[in-house]
């Protein structure tokens, strides 16, 4: 995964309940930066990270996602005192979408997305549990007539409640039924075979080891980095092995559509 430097904030995202910002790095790219001192905290970042190169490594489309490096003096700069302060509080290593110029939002009433994507991508959101790609907040784009998969900060939030990982793993994510493109999610069980085969324990392993330290120690409390790190690793992996019950959750919650 590539490292950039923040050289210019262009614009904050006002719809983002973070406040993410369309930035210029030293690579002449935009992004868009996810800050580690928003709200949300550095558990927004862990789970954008994990949850996206892994949907990547399936074959799902995700816009290149880098580490960024944010220099506080660039706040000086900012007139509004609340980007000010996300600035500073977020100096140091943070994280970057590719910016998609001219992306539109998903219309689900307007777009048509494919079968066998939108099932694979139900079939990813129930498995990383990502409760935020509902038609109120879809975090689908449209860029060059292909769908795009952005914001995977809500995912894994079992993040949130380390003393019940392991029951989390087993959960059937009953909120799936809210998700934006199961009404065109009519080949679930053909995906589910599809990206059973796909993943392994050596590509979540692959995805969790992107995460810095640093960020670990943020939400370890009394743990370590490293054991944060496999606890994530043992999460994914318990969930995989438990996929059906996720799977047939999916597969009730289409028949009711």
């Amino acid at each position: 995964m590539r490292t950039v430097r923040t050289t210019r904030y262009v614009t904050p995202l006002r719809e983002g309940g973070s406040l993410p910002a369309v930035i210029e790095a030293d690579d002449e790219g935009m992004y868009v930066l996810k800050f580690r001192g928003a709200g949300q905290g550095p558990r927004a970042l862990v789970a954008e990270l994990i949850a996206g190169e892994l949907a990547r490594a399936l074959g799902l489309p995700v816009p290149e996602i880098v580490k960024i490096t944010l220099d506080p003096e660039l706040a000086r700069t900012e007139g509004d005192p609340e980007i000010q302060a996300l600035i500073r509080a977020s100096a140091g290593l943070n994280l970057g979408l590719d910016y998609l110029p001219g992306a539109i939002a998903f219309d689900p009433v307007a777009d048509r997305p494919d079968s066998d994507l939108a099932s694979a991508i139900v079939w990813f959101d129930a498995y990383v549990s990502n409760v935020d790609r509902t038609a109120r907040n879809p975090n689908l784009m449209i860029w060059h007539r292909r769908l795009m998969l952005i914001d995977h900060g809500a995912a894994l939030y079992f993040h949130h409640d380390w003393d019940n990982a392991e029951k989390a793993a087993a959960s059937p994510f009953r909120m799936i039924a809210d998700h934006v493109l199961l009404p065109f999610a009519d080949s679930l069980e053909a995906a589910d075979a599809r990206m059973t085969a796909a993943l392994d324990e050596t590509l979540i392993r692959r995805a969790v080891d992107l995460v810095p330290d640093d960020w670990l120690d943020e939400t370890a409390e009394a743990a370590t980095a490293q054991s944060r790190r496999d606890g994530y690793i043992e999460h994914l992996c318990r969930r995989l092995q438990a996929r059906h019950v996720f799977v047939e959750e999916a597969l009730r919650a289409r028949a009711s559509v």
